[in-house]
């Protein structure tokens, strides 16, 4: 039901993870993607290959999006690829391993991860929104630890508060024309959580869960695209979680 064809996307974090399948799912829904990566031009490019045996358009466009430049310069290559952009999804970031409780957290530990998982989303949002108009659809990613806390990681909870909060001040301002809505995961089967998963540890953290599974990358892309889509036509400002009942707090 949902069909998204002659439309444009953008997803940042595209080349691995959440953002590999939303990238992968917005193409099979008839959308056009630009996929934007930090570092990894290679995998970014395979995933972008993938789009195109879909008879879909993609780009793919490096660098790191807290520095606003590389941000306008993102933006300047959906405009001249696409020439305009219906849906945004900031993707991109980063989760530090280590716990380190806040009286010992490095504060270059703190600024890093600030830029990575909220400057990145200013300058790429503002971006975003400039190439918008009416029915555009934006979509922050944020996570259970924006809305419950996580002890050994102030910063990483700190940085997905801000994204809910972001969210509804945008959804209020962009209204009605553009619809800015959240999606909060829990734990995801991904790479980036590989590290907590060692020892035992995945099936203990599956066990917590109502669900009792960890669901994989594609089972997160679902929400997130129907939050592209029609049929989300009158939901802004929303925080959807995906954590097989972890948190409820809806």
């Amino acid at each position: 039901m949902i069909a998204l064809n002659g439309r444009t996307a953008l997803v940042t974090g595209g080349s691995r993870g959440i953002g590999r399948a939303v990238v992968a799912l917005l193409a099979r829904a008839g959308a056009d993607v630009a996929i934007a990566y930090r570092s990894r031009a290679a995998e970014a490019e395979a995933i972008g290959d993938e789009v195109r045996a879909l008879g879909r358009r993609a780009i793919t466009v490096g660098g790191d999006l807290a520095d606003p430049a590389v941000a306008e310069r993102l933006a300047a290559g959906v405009a001249t690829a696409f020439g305009r952009l219906d849906i945004f999804v900031a993707n991109a970031g980063v989760w530090p391993p280590d716990e380190v409780p806040l009286g010992r957290l490095p504060p270059d530990r703190w600024r890093a991860t600030m830029a990575a998982n909220l400057d990145a989303v200013f300058h790429s949002t503002r971006a975003a929104l400039g190439l918008m108009g009416p029915g555009g659809r934006v979509v922050l990613v944020s996570s259970t630890a924006g809305q419950r806390g996580e002890a050994g990681h102030a910063d990483y909870a700190a940085s997905k508060g801000a994204l809910i909060a972001l969210t509804k001040s945008l959804a209020v301002e962009y209204a009605p024309d553009i619809l800015v809505n959240c999606v909060a995961p829990g734990w995801v089967d991904t790479e980036m959580a590989e590290p907590a998963f060692g020892g035992g540890e995945k099936e203990r953290i599956a066990g917590t869960i109502p669900l009792r599974r960890i669901p994989t990358a594609e089972q997160i892309a679902g929400p997130i695209v129907f939050l592209c889509s029609d049929l989300a036509s009158h939901v802004t400002g929303e925080v959807l979680n995906v954590n097989g009942g972890s948190v409820l707090c809806g």
